[in-house]
């Protein structure tokens, strides 16, 4: 059980983690802050927070664990704005879907007290932004995976996997580097093709057209196209080095694909979607494999 949660950005994630912390009777009391009056406003009347904070710093005042819930670019600052009141005792973390950026940036900010940071990201999320989407079963059932450093306190660690076990998270740890590369393969460069495609469609004179016409594959395959323009932006750049590796390899298997096609070999063609679809149907999330691939 915590006293006072200080949460530092109440969107969608930030929202969701205090009223997920409050159903399960985690902590007693929430002071908020966000860039936006009206945002912090808004999540007192919706119940998301008790108690608006003027600054970052205030909200951090007195809290004995702290959310960042920020776009990853703006994490530095905001460190460096709370540092001061940063304690051995106090268990901080960020909810970012990149790590190696956000843990040079604690390192630079915290200095002597990043030890109190512990590097998350929960595997969750929806295309809509903004505090009146915010549902305390977001983070259920979902993967969480913390990123620790060598000087992060293994008190503050602990206490981390415990408070994400008792949301109903399943935790793991791995490397900041290991977490960047894995994502960009499996976020990262999905959320680039969508984006890529919608606006290559967009780009022809018969966009209107086609898109009347696109149906449930174009919604699944683009539904992510959708998502937030700012966080997608600074993740994008943050892996960007990580992203581009796989983007090459992405467009390997692409033209194996149109080599095949224009030497209409069918079954090379064949070949190539059965192992996709194969792997795609055996497919679990968060199931791991049980060999290693050949």
């Amino acid at each position: 059980m915590f006293e006072q949660l200080g949460l530092i950005g109440c969107g969608l994630m930030g929202g969701s983690f205090a009223l997920a912390m409050k159903k399960a009777g985690l902590v007693q009391r929430v002071v908020g802050y966000s860039k936006s009056p009206s945002t912090t406003d808004r999540a007192r009347q919706l119940g998301v927070i008790d108690v608006e904070a003027p600054s970052a710093l205030l909200a951090v005042a007195g809290a004995d664990i702290v959310l960042l819930a920020v776009p990853v670019a703006a994490t530095e600052a905001t460190l460096r704005a709370i540092k001061h009141l940063v304690t051995p005792q106090m268990l901080v973390m960020d909810v970012g879907s990149t790590k190696v950026d956000v843990v040079q940036a604690a390192r630079r900010a915290l200095r002597d007290q990043v030890g109190s940071f512990v590097p998350a990201h929960p595997i969750t999320g929806r295309e809509v932004s903004g505090v009146e989407h915010a549902e305390a079963t977001l983070y259920s059932g979902r993967h969480v995976i913390l990123t620790p450093t060598e000087r992060t306190l293994t008190a503050q660690l602990h206490k981390a996997q415990e408070l994400w076990t008792a949301l109903g998270c399943r935790v793991s740890s791995m490397s900041p580097e290991s977490h960047d590369a894995a994502f960009a393969a499996v976020s990262h460069l999905p959320h680039l093709l969508a984006f890529a495609l919608v606006n290559g469609i967009m780009g022809q004179p018969q966009a209107d057209s086609f898109l009347s016409l696109a149906g449930p594959g174009f919604r699944d395959f683009t539904r992510i196209a959708a998502s937030d323009p700012k966080m997608w932006r600074d993740i994008l750049l943050a892996n960007r080095e990580d992203i581009l590796s796989q983007s090459s390899l992405f467009q390997q298997a692409l033209q194996q694909f149109e080599q095949a096609m224009r030497g209409n070999d069918a079954q090379a063609v064949e070949d190539m979607v059965t192992l996709a679809s194969e792997t795609r149907a055996h497919w679990h999330m968060g199931a791991q494999r049980t060999s290693e691939p050949h």
